[in-house]
Parts: structure tokens; C-alpha cells; sequence
């Protein structure tokens, strides 16, 4: 077993991929960086974190991005934003079998603030197009950094979501939380109340993601190959489904007192999961099978 977690972005695309078939667009030594950093003094990236080309996956061919966590946290500046932008773009013209993202991001770049913004609305326009147009979406979340901000948007923008447990997803992070309602509303130090609420298990057993893996790079791989094909294209069912989940866990906790207990665990027992406070100590097989929406 080879972590996802613990592997750098190139490093999951030449596991995960088949051997030797990445062709990589815009490598480092094309030297594509973000002009906004080197302005500021803060240390920049060949490739502007982000790996963006061609590859096969189990035979099919694919279009990938991996973001490096490892970089700014995977933060999306303008070049960032603009290399996931034209791989989307790329994928409309040549329509490969999927476009994957191996998403590892706290969001937008503060240093980059506005273009970093305009770059992940343009980026949530050009994975809409793609999908519209037939071609499925991948989002693969299992990185030591998580999926937040403008990229948790992205992510649930898209066909089809792989977990690890230890992946996490969610708008905002919890430092961001705690920094802007404090530490009573969120503690970011919490580990376990921080896996709870943003969490693979959680994800999984609220119906945001479509895949719950161990953290393994095989895992993740055997699992983008089982969606390759699952394309979810946009229909009016579609959108009322997605609204009738929302609504029934809206109306899950309508009527429980939430005043000093735990809100991850309440959910959980009003979706009808027995033992929810036992849910953070099961294995991933075991959590695989109490989902009930």
C-alpha cells in the first residue's frame, strides 16, 4: 500500500496513470509561472504547482491536473487557474474518455486574491462546458492539504467524487472558521471534530462524494477506473434530485437540539445511522456500508 496522502502530485499521476503514459503540457521547464509572486517577494514555481496533460488510464485515454499541495498549499493563482482552464478547454476540442483532477488545495491564493477568484469561476465554467458536452468529470480528494475554498466549489461541480478517509472537502477551511467566528464556533485544532465535519467518512455517509477509498493509490486508481464513464449530464431530474437530497438533510436535524453536542454525530443518527458516535473509529468497508441516502 503506497499512502495518496503522502505522495507528491507527480508522483500520484505516474502511480495512478498507466506507466509511462503521462505527457505533460506546460512541464517546468517551460518555465509558465505566476507573474503576481515574483512582484511580491514570495518564492515561486516552475510549473505554478499545478501538472496539467494527457495520459491513459487503464487503457482509456484521459486529460489530468494534479495540483501540489506541497506549493502554496495548492493554492490556484492566475497561471494555476489558467493551466486547469485549458486543459478543460483542450478536452472539449479532443474529447478524451475523462478528465481527472487530483485536487490538493486550500483555495484561492490570498497573494493573487482577484485573479486568483476569477480564475476558479473560470475554471467552474470550462468543467461545466465539459460536462455538458458529455465528457465526465473526475475529482480524486486525498491529499494532506484537503479540497477548500474555490476548489471545494470546483470539485462539486463535477460527475463523479473519490474519497479517501483521510481526504477532506468543504467551502471553507477550518482555519479559515475559526479565524473569522473563533475558536467556541470552530476549534482547527480539533483534529477529530475537524475530520468529522469535513471529512472522507462524513462526506461519504451525506452523500458528497460518489467513492470511498483507503488511502492508497491503488485504491484511488481502481476507483477512477470504475467511473470513467459516469457521466452525469445536466437534467432537470438531475438538479430535483440533488435538491431532494439537500432537502432531507436540511430537515434531518429540524427538530434535534443541537445546544453542546456534536452536530456530525446528530446528522448521522438522523440519517438513520446506529452507533453514529462509534462512525470515526470503523474501518472504510465498514463506513461503505452504513450509507443510507
Amino acid at each position: 500500500m503506497i499512502s495518496y496522502a503522502e505522495c507528491s502530485a507527480r508522483e500520484r499521476l505516474a502511480l495512478l496513470l498507466d506507466a509511462g503514459s503521462f505527457h505533460e503540457w506546460l512541464p517546468p521547464s517551460e518555465r509558465v509561472m505566476s507573474p503576481h509572486l515574483a512582484q511580491l517577494g514570495v518564492p515561486s514555481a516552475f510549473d505554478d504547482g499545478v501538472a496539467v496533460g494527457r495520459a491513459m488510464l487503464d487503457g482509456r485515454s484521459v486529460f489530468v491536473a494534479a495540483q501540489e499541495g506541497a506549493f502554496m498549499g495548492g493554492g490556484v493563482g492566475e497561471v494555476h487557474g489558467a493551466k486547469l482552464v485549458g486543459l478543460m478547454q483542450r478536452a472539449l476540442r479532443d474529447r478524451p474518455t475523462a478528465v481527472l483532477v487530483l485536487a490538493e488545495s486550500g483555495g484561492v491564493r490570498l497573494h493573487e486574491a482577484n485573479a486568483g477568484l476569477i480564475a476558479v469561476s473560470e475554471v467552474m465554467r470550462a468543467l461545466l462546458d465539459v460536462r455538458a458536452a458529455g465528457i465526465p468529470v473526475l475529482v480524486l480528494i486525498g491529499g494532506a492539504n484537503g479540497c477548500f475554498g474555490g476548489m471545494g466549489i470546483v470539485a462539486r461541480c463535477a460527475d463523479h467524487i473519490v474519497m479517501s478517509d483521510v481526504g477532506r472537502l468543504a467551502m471553507s477551511g477550518p482555519e479559515v472558521i475559526e479565524a473569522s467566528h473563533g475558536v467556541d464556533e470552530f476549534d482547527s485544532r480539533d483534529r477529530a471534530l475537524v475530520w468529522r465535519t469535513t471529512g472522507g467518512k462524513h462526506r461519504w455517509l451525506t452523500a458528497d462524494c460518489d467513492a470511498l477509498v483507503e488511502d492508497d493509490v491503488a485504491a484511488f486508481r481502481a476507483a477512477a477506473i470504475a467511473a470513467i464513464g459516469a457521466s452525469r449530464p445536466f437534467t432537470l431530474a438531475a438538479l430535483e434530485q440533488e435538491h431532494a437530497l439537500l432537502t432531507q438533510r436540511l430537515h434531518a436535524l429540524d427538530t434535534t437540539d443541537i445546544t453542546d453536542r456534536d452536530e456530525a454525530e446528530l446528522l448521522w443518527s438522523a440519517l438513520g445511522i446506529a452507533d453514529a458516535a462509534q462512525v470515526g473509529e470503523l474501518s472504510v468497508d465498514a463506513v461503505r456500508a452504513l450509507r443510507t441516502i
